[in-house]
């Protein structure tokens, strides 16, 4: 399985940025997708994430209101749609996949992942 990121990049504070992960190898909709990201410094954290349908979401609360996550899965994409950016939103992206997940719920946390993709860097200028 292997998860490619882009459209990242640099945004002034209070624009807005979307970003998109492409699967490839296996069939995309028995993942559950998620974002995750690493701040300059700091470790990684979960931004939003999305179950196979699409039915169900979650995100983080720095986030939520602000954040979008959507998935394509006629196109094997995922995508995180940003606005009302800040600067501590500046980030590597990163998109991960969770495979045999049970219905219901999402995983936070980035243990429960086992794909991850190379990130994807955005800078929001202040």
């Amino acid at each position: 399985v292997q998860l490619q990121a882009s459209g990242g990049g640099l945004v002034q504070a209070g624009g807005s940025l979307s970003v998109s992960c492409v699967v490839s190898g296996r069939t995309f909709s028995e993942y559950v997708m998620a974002w995750f990201r690493q701040p300059p410094g700091k470790e990684r954290e979960f931004v939003a994430a999305v179950s196979r349908s699409g039915g169900i979401t979650d995100y983080a609360r720095s986030v939520k209101g602000r954040f979008t996550i959507s998935r394509d899965n006629a196109k094997n994409t995922v995508y995180l749609r940003m606005i009302s950016l800040k600067s501590e939103d500046t980030a590597v992206y990163y998109c991960a996949a969770r495979d045999l997940w049970g219905l219901g719920t999402v995983p936070t946390t980035p243990a429960n992942y086992n794909y991850w993709g190379q990130g994807t860097l955005v800078t929001v200028s202040s």
